[in-house]
């Protein structure tokens, strides 16, 4: 199907020269590309596109003479044209690089710089996101680097995690499994806390929480999740909060479904989430203000409670 192009043409005064600076800023931030000096071309479908609509009317305010047009490519060749300005794979070839080098220093950096190195290379590909509008090999390339290197880094800052099950996923019944205590490693991170919060709130009316040390002896009466030989943990590329939703046939409820890509995300990496970073942090925090994991629970389960119900209003995806 044919792209609608916006195009903007614009003719600036020379002086003074803060509207022409304005103009460029907020041109580079939409993602517009340029046919020659004062014709910029951006697809319809392009979220910054309400943006460009808006700079054409703040030129003409000003003063300056400025049209927006709508147009289709007269055919293959100008439309592949068109594209080829808006290709990124040099954005996500630097990201990709980037990558790397934070590989190459992984054994001797401390989980500070390897969680802010992190944070920066996930807020460039969120940059790179925003400017693609025509997702290519590129974009999944750097996707793939970047998901293995948030792999790396948790199994080097967490070499307990658990290795992914093969097994299948049985169906369960939530009636069988109330009163019951719950065994996973000390010291919570997301998919433990999130996982928890599940059970508290979707499945066990009565639980209760143990904190194994040391998982090979978590006690036979209990549950156990997020490590290996546990009743719940990882299968194929889910997490063990996936894995009990699914089990108990949760995921039919869209707020559980998006949570889950945000948990999948922290815990091992993939398709980056915006909402990652903010509950990354806020988990830190926690974790830094209670040293019981007991009250890191009791901490966590109201910001899970949160981040459902944001999750539940439609119009905030």
């Amino acid at each position: 199907m044919p792209t609608t192009w916006l195009i903007l043409t614009a003719t600036l005064p020379t002086t003074p020269s803060g509207l022409r600076v304005r103009v460029w800023r907020a041109l580079k931030a939409t993602g517009a590309g340029t046919l020659r000096e004062g014709v910029y071309l951006l697809p319809a479908q392009a979220p910054s596109s309400e943006t460009l609509r808006e700079l054409a009317q703040t030129i003409t305010q000003a003063g300056a003479d400025a049209h927006l047009l709508t147009l289709q490519a007269r055919d293959a060749e100008q439309e592949q044209a068109f594209r080829a300005l808006f290709d990124r794979s040099a954005l996500y070839a630097e990201l990709v690089q980037a990558v790397k080098q934070v590989r190459a220093g992984l054994r001797k950096s401390s989980e500070a710089e390897l969680r802010k190195a992190l944070r920066v290379l996930e807020a460039q590909w969120q940059a790179c996101q925003a400017l693609d509008f025509f997702p290519g090999p590129g974009s999944q390339k750097a996707a793939e680097a970047l998901g293995a290197l948030r792999r790396a880094i948790e199994l080097q800052l967490s070499p307990d995690e658990p290795a992914a099950s093969k097994a299948a996923i049985p169906a369960r019944s939530i009636a069988d499994y109330q009163g019951r205590t719950w065994a996973t490693r000390k010291r919570p991170w997301v998919d433990r806390l999130a996982t928890a919060w599940l059970i508290q709130r979707f499945i066990d009316q009565r639980p209760s929480f143990t904190w194994l040390a040391d998982a090979r002896r978590c006690p036979k009466s209990a549950l156990g999740y997020d490590f290996d030989g546990a009743t719940f943990t990882h299968v194929g590329d889910q997490v063990t909060f996936e894995v009990v939703a699914q089990s108990f046939g949760l995921l039919q409820d869209a707020a559980l479904r998006h949570l889950a890509a945000l948990v999948h995300f922290i815990d091992i990496g993939g398709i980056p989430v915006d909402a990652a970073p903010g509950l990354e942090l806020l988990m830190r925090g926690l974790q830094a203000q209670h040293a019981a994991d007991d009250a890191l629970l009791a901490a966590a389960l109201p910001v899970f409670d949160a981040y459902y119900a944001a999750l539940q209003t439609p119009h905030e995806h």
